[in-house]
């Protein structure tokens, strides 16, 4: 069985998404954000399809019951599996975490859990021990710092309580979390903290920091970004705070601050006509559009080379053309290295595309 979280609000649209991708599968709800999944298909089919939802956070591989009759039991149990199928002094990470109830008393349970497995290993296996969370806690928790992506060699354990007394296991070694990016998260219940920046022009940078962290990825200093429908200039800001150039396009001026910074380039018109005289390192776009002609956008973008990176928002007003982003998932693979298509924990009622072009050369623009 595998185990699959989502937003609360987002899971029947989780399950719709499944279906579609894998229409001989069993899925039965445990909750209103987790899904069981069993399928008949391949793990490489299920990864993919997994991995091509957008409503999907974290994914639990092969997870099942897991006990927890005390704090000392469960650690116990758990560290005797741990000793008999990872690797002694290779990087692991270990996720302990609620999902049922009081949020506070759930999470308290859980480091008391993670806090005795620690000790179990200092007792037992300091190999293991010395191999355990290479990546600090704070830096998945931290919007503001880098998250690193998993490693070939690094593996993950995801203990997740739906009670005080059972959960579910799953365990998944090495080079597994690295070949299931995209559909396994490093980020906990693959939730991100979503940044707060009152100097920004609005919230909507949230969105940007969030598909960063996701990729593994920032906008650096000396970057040049072309920024579709711009205005108020969120998606500017943040690439000038970091010493990016910004072409900014729009019909209408941005906030006068970066009206006035040496760094932005205002072109004032059509987000949908604009063509860069040169191949740029980052497309962002976070206009308000139909969505088809979001997807037509990004697509275009890729398909002639104009960036290295992208990251670009597909808006919806209702939830009936949720299926169009089927599109993306379809086309994607064919003109890019890598991408993911999600529902961020920034997004209301849509869905942030970004992922990497490549490094090969960049088909002249225009």
């Amino acid at each position: 069985m595998h185990l699959i979280l989502s937003a609360p609000e987002n899971r029947p649209f989780l399950e719709q998404e499944l279906l579609r991708a894998l229409p001989t599968s069993v899925l039965e709800p445990l909750g209103d954000s987790m899904l069981a999944l069993k399928a008949p298909g391949s793990w490489s089919e299920i990864r993919t399809a997994v991995g091509l939802t957008v409503f999907a956070r974290q994914w639990l591989p092969e997870a099942r019951s897991f006990p927890v009759p005390s704090i000392r039991a469960a650690a116990e149990t758990l560290v005797t599996e741990l000793i008999g199928c990872l690797p002694e002094g290779a990087p692991w990470r270990l996720q302990v975490e609620p999902r049922f109830g009081v949020a506070d008393a759930g999470r308290h349970r859980c480091e008391l859990i993670r806090d005795s497995v620690i000790e179990q290993l200092r007792k037992r296996r300091r190999s293991l021990l010395k191999g355990l969370d290479a990546v600090p806690k704070a830096a998945l928790g931290d919007p503001n710092r880098a998250c690193p992506l998993f490693q070939p060699e690094e593996s993950l354990v995801q203990l997740l309580l739906t009670s005080l007394e059972v959960g579910f296991l799953s365990i998944l070694p090495a080079p597994g979390p690295f070949t299931s990016m995209g559909c396994v998260s490093p980020f906990p219940l693959g939730e991100v903290p979503v940044a707060v920046d009152k100097a920004a022009p609005s919230r909507a940078f949230a969105k940007l920091a969030e598909s960063e962290r996701r990729m593994g990825r920032a906008i650096v200093a000396g970057e040049t970004c072309v920024d579709l429908g711009a205005a108020p200039g969120s998606w500017t800001y943040q690439p000038v705070q970091r010493g990016a150039r910004v072409i900014a396009v729009d019909r209408s001026p941005l906030r006068d601050d970066l009206m006035r910074s040496p760094r932005v380039t205002f072109h004032q018109g059509d987000a949908f006509r604009f063509v860069p005289e040169a191949p740029v390192d980052w497309l962002l776009c976070d206009v308000i559009a139909a969505p088809e002609r979001s997807i037509g956008l990004v697509l275009e973008w890729v398909r002639e080379r104009r960036c290295r990176y992208f990251v670009v928002t597909i808006k919806f007003k209702g939830q009936e053309d949720y299926a169009q982003l089927d599109v993306l998932k379809r086309e994607m693979p064919r003109w890019v290295e890598s991408f993911q298509l999600l529902h961020l924990c920034a997004n209301k009622n849509e869905a942030c595309v970004f992922g990497t072009v490549g490094d090969g050369p960049l088909k002249n623009a225009g």
